[in-house]
């Protein structure tokens, strides 16, 4: 039988059925190629990256299955740190000088502020490494407007906490900051110190004496318009002024106070309305902030075992008044230290006694966080540019001027003596 005759130059028909094949086959490696590069240019897109902390600072996490947990454990602290038109870079300060990767931080410049200082905060926190990498510092983007007196302060202060609140469910105690505080322990002292201490614990001054207070700061009633102007006014006062309540006991204190979790979710989410009731009651009051948590803590059965009488802050006082905080500075350097204080209150911008303070107990240079147990550098050669085990506590001196004062107060008795007692 005979082939049918091809045209001169036509390759078999074997030959060209290879051909075909080897075009589909290339045209699909081509179209599989494509369709991978795609996908790995989509996968490794910035906005799909979700950023996670570095699991160096936390090697509890699977990095590291064979860890041990230190026993106890450190508590973790949640951070408001607050300030006005001008505080960025104090505000900036205080958060190297208190930083600490366990803890979390949420930082609130006031409407007085421009939106730019609010920008560059957020810039600034950004550009830190640490901060990136344990993924624990915020700053609130649209701020409150808070006076210094009135209500306004109390829904700034509630407004960062439930903030924190749905940020972490880690922490364990809620200390607000201003401006014009700064620490005298390291945090390694702090944490080391509240982790042999129950977390139910609310370290607030208080007292039932009213006194002059009566007169001049809870009878007169006044419209605090940082809850409904956008912009400063002055305060409006009614001619008026009412009785004290009778269905609760007043409380007042300090502004300053370190509070436990439990009991911060019992005033933003609990289901007691004391702390709602209090809240319309002290709106239309000249001191607000210093009455509210002391007044809660004393008249809820729940807590009020819970409350130690001293919030750890040093404060000096005009003499003999004691009306006024009286401004720190290295003239007060060891009588503060000596205090076995955790913070102190009343300092000026940028006083050298703040440098002091840096370099002999706190250990921190200029623009760099607080060394400390997780810390793996070279002392003086960025410290803390190499990360370890954050659960790693390094505690100074610090912790046993901090113990001395606890203890001293606990066991003496005035623990129970001074506590939510009605005067």
């Amino acid at each position: 039988m005979q082939h049918p005759i091809q045209p001169p130059g036509t390759p078999p028909l074997s030959v060209q059925k290879d051909q075909s094949r080897g075009i589909s086959v290339i045209i699909a490696t081509f179209f599989f190629s494509l369709l991978f590069i795609l996908t790995l240019s989509f996968s490794t897109s910035p906005s799909s990256v979700q950023p996670q902390p570095d699991p160096f600072l936390f090697p509890t996490r699977p990095t590291f299955p064979n860890k041990i947990p230190s026993d106890p454990s450190p508590p973790s602290i949640a951070y408001l740190i607050s300030g006005s038109s001008g505080d960025s870079g104090r505000i900036l300060r205080l958060l190297f000088a208190t930083y600490h990767p366990k803890n979390h931080y949420l930082l609130h410049l006031d409407s007085s502020a421009p939106q730019s200082d609010r920008d560059r905060l957020a810039v600034s926190v950004q550009s830190v490494p640490v901060f990136r990498a344990a993924q624990n510092v915020d700053v609130i983007g649209k701020a409150d407007f808070s006076y210094s007196k009135g209500s306004s302060p109390i829904s700034s202060t509630l407004h960062g906490a439930s903030i924190l609140l749905k940020l972490s469910k880690n922490w364990d105690w809620f200390i607000n900051l201003n401006a014009a505080d700064y620490p005298l322990v390291t945090q390694d002292d702090l944490l080391h110190i509240l982790s042999y201490l129950p977390k139910d614990l609310n370290f607030v001054n208080h007292t039932s004496y009213i006194g002059w207070r009566e007169s001049k700061k809870l009878k007169p009633i006044i419209v605090d318009p940082g809850l409904y102007l956008s912009e400063k006014n002055p305060m409006f006062y009614a001619s008026q002024k009412r009785e004290l309540p009778r269905a609760f006991r007043l409380f007042t204190g300090s502004t300053f106070f370190i509070l436990s979790r439990n009991f911060i979710e019992f005033c933003v989410l609990g289901t007691d309305n004391l702390p709602r009731t209090l809240l319309m009651y002290l709106s239309n009051t000249l001191s607000s902030l210093s009455n509210y948590f002391p007044t809660i803590l004393c008249n809820s059965h729940q807590f009020s075992k819970t409350v130690i009488n001293h919030n750890l802050q040093y404060v000096a006082f005009d003499k003999p008044s004691k009306a006024n905080r009286f401004p720190l500075n290295s003239t007060k350097f060891d009588v503060m230290i000596q205090s076995g204080a955790a913070f102190a209150t009343q300092f000026q911008f940028d006083d050298p006694v703040l440098d002091r303070i840096d370099r002999k107990i706190l250990n921190r240079s200029p623009g760099e966080v607080v060394p400390g147990g997780w810390c793996l550098g070279d002392p003086g050669n960025s410290t803390c540019s190499v990360w370890g085990d954050a659960d790693v506590l390094r505690p100074g001196s610090g912790s046993k001027r901090l113990e001395k004062q606890l203890v001293d107060f606990l066991s003496s008795g005035k623990f129970r003596r001074r506590q939510c007692l009605v005067e």
